[in-house]
């Protein structure tokens, strides 16, 4: 059966954000009054869509965002000796290095490799969680993917493409979490792409509440539920938050 998964990728403007620093597991900050704002778009963005469960990084600007949680994981990223540190602080010690940003690991942070490692496991509960709670509804061993879109729009209404998806799972996680699973999506899973996608642009970090939609068609496989096709529906839109 499908599923819809709606990824915000980052919950929301936070001062440091608004100042240009570094914040991963280390900084629990609150959201900033624009970061609230944020939130509150993102929320009537998405009034009408029926969410069946909903899972959210376990940091406070991600649980305000959505406080209605169904699991809590943490789901960011760790900086090491650069958290708390400018974002140029963080260039230019992968400039030094000889390494490219945002792949760059500082001393005491997290590898790209360590964080797809967390992509998977959450992947992996993910979707014995939802496996579990409504495979029994769809009474099929697994429904056929629809076909792509030809465009992946910056604009448009919350549930494009995924009117006639029967469960929707939302997942409240950060911006530096989401370059690193979008990755591996499309690089590892072969996630299937609107046509005429940008690669640059789906790599890049998404902004303060941005929204990527994909569609995760499961399968039961003996006891366990397994991924037979992802495809992407859109990719860091953040429409809903332009004034």
């Amino acid at each position: 059966f499908d599923i819809d998964a709606a990824f915000i990728s980052y919950s929301g403007e936070t001062q440091y954000n608004k100042d240009g620093l570094l914040q991963g597991q280390a900084i629990d900050l609150p959201l900033s009054e624009t970061g609230l704002i944020q939130a509150e778009a993102a929320g009537w963005y998405l009034r009408d869509v029926k969410f069946s469960n909903v899972f959210a990084s376990d940091m406070l600007r991600a649980k305000q965002l959505y406080k209605w949680l169904t699991l809590c994981v943490i789901i960011t990223s760790s900086f090491g000796i650069a958290e708390g540190g400018r974002l140029q602080d963080f260039k230019d010690m992968a400039k030094a290095a000889g390494q490219s940003f945002p792949g760059f690991t500082p001393p005491g942070g997290e590898t790209q490799e360590q964080v797809k490692e967390r992509v998977k496991e959450f992947l992996e509960k993910m979707l014995q969680q939802i496996g579990a709670e409504h495979f029994h509804e769809r009474g099929q061993d697994e429904i056929a993917l629809s076909a792509p879109p030809e465009t992946s729009p910056a604009e448009g209404k919350a549930d494009d493409g995924v009117k006639d998806v029967p469960v929707h799972a939302l997942v409240v996680t950060h911006g530096a979490y989401m370059c690193v699973a979008v990755r591996y999506f499309v690089e590892e899973l072969r996630c299937c792409l609107p046509q005429g996608s940008d690669k640059a642009h789906m790599f890049s970090l998404s902004p303060n509440t941005g929204l990527c939609r994909f569609i995760l068609t499961l399968r039961k496989q003996n006891d366990r539920f397994v991924l037979s096709a992802l495809r992407c529906v859109f990719i860091h839109r953040g429409d809903h938050v332009k004034q």
